[in-house]
């Protein structure tokens, strides 16, 4: 997909999008250390009839790395992504958003809620409920982001590859591992080590106590083996109205990448079967 660029907010951001003339449109969010090359093989399963796009959000693939790591928090990032919608001239759309992406997806249905028609959310959570919990989750993302600066780019896409969150993408054959390390590759220290700083877990707002204010469909996906997203993905369900979780087997967190035929699957079921 072509990579095209429009300048928001004083930023330049990268986006893909295919059939423009298309009714409906799906809109994807990657994930830490992603970018929309992550999504080719999901679009690339969807029907010409809808409009498909994809962004780089800030700090990642071709979009800009502001040097302040203030730039890169919650509510910047969901008003540049609306701002970016209104040049393109998109108002009702379904998101997806996965992981980083999902949290960012989240934030932006709460805060423009008449935009979004339904709301996918792969591995992703509302944030963390205690101050305790977020300010060491700071400090853990502030050191990660220090050891990257000092150590460097392949060191630290060694580092992250290899924690638990991503064990289960080692059944992944060479070809596609190496795939996804050239993606990580392919981007900036400053906008990864800012992106944690000022956008890291702890540094988002919780949006637990919020959650009952989603009005539209939410669907929840997790891996099987991503203990951690699951049990979050089921206490999420239990609070939004019209939401429902799917447990895919085998697969872990991140399960567009493990399992993008099922992945796309539950796009077409979940998503395009009611349009």
């Amino acid at each position: 997909m072509e990579q095209l660029v429009a300048t928001v907010r004083g930023v330049k951001v990268s986006y893909s999008i295919t059939n423009r003339e298309a009714s409906e449109t799906i809109i994807f969010l990657h994930g830490f250390t992603g970018s929309s090359k992550t999504w080719v093989p999901i679009i690339e399963q969807l029907p010409d009839s809808v409009r498909c796009i994809t962004v780089d959000l800030m700090g990642h693939g071709k979009t800009d790395s502001p040097s302040d790591a203030n730039r890169y928090i919650m509510y910047d990032q969901v008003m540049d992504l609306h701002e970016l919608f209104l040049f393109l001239n998109v108002t009702n759309f379904s998101l997806v958003g996965y992981s980083m992406g999902g949290r960012i997806a989240l934030a932006y249905a709460l805060a423009f809620p008449k935009h979004v028609k339904r709301l996918v959310l792969e591995s992703a959570s509302p944030g963390l409920q205690s101050e305790a919990d977020r300010l060491a989750r700071i400090t853990a993302d502030e050191k990660l982001a220090k050891k990257m600066e000092s150590e460097g780019l392949s060191s630290f896409i060694d580092f992250w590859q290899d924690i638990p969150l991503f064990h289960s993408q080692k059944k992944l054959g060479e070809i596609k591992l190496h795939s996804i390390r050239e993606e990580r590759m392919q981007q900036a220290v400053s906008g990864l080590a800012n992106s944690l700083k000022g956008m890291g877990t702890g540094r988002q707002p919780s949006y637990w106590s919020r959650l009952n204010e989603l009005k539209i469909t939410v669907i929840i996906i997790t891996g099987e083996l991503d203990e951690k997203f699951t049990i979050i993905a089921k206490q999420m369900t239990e609070l939004i109205r019209y939401s429902q979780h799917l447990e895919v087997s085998g697969a872990g967190h991140a399960i567009h990448v493990e399992n993008p035929v099922q992945f796309a699957t539950i796009i077409l079921e979940q998503v395009l079967e009611r349009f």
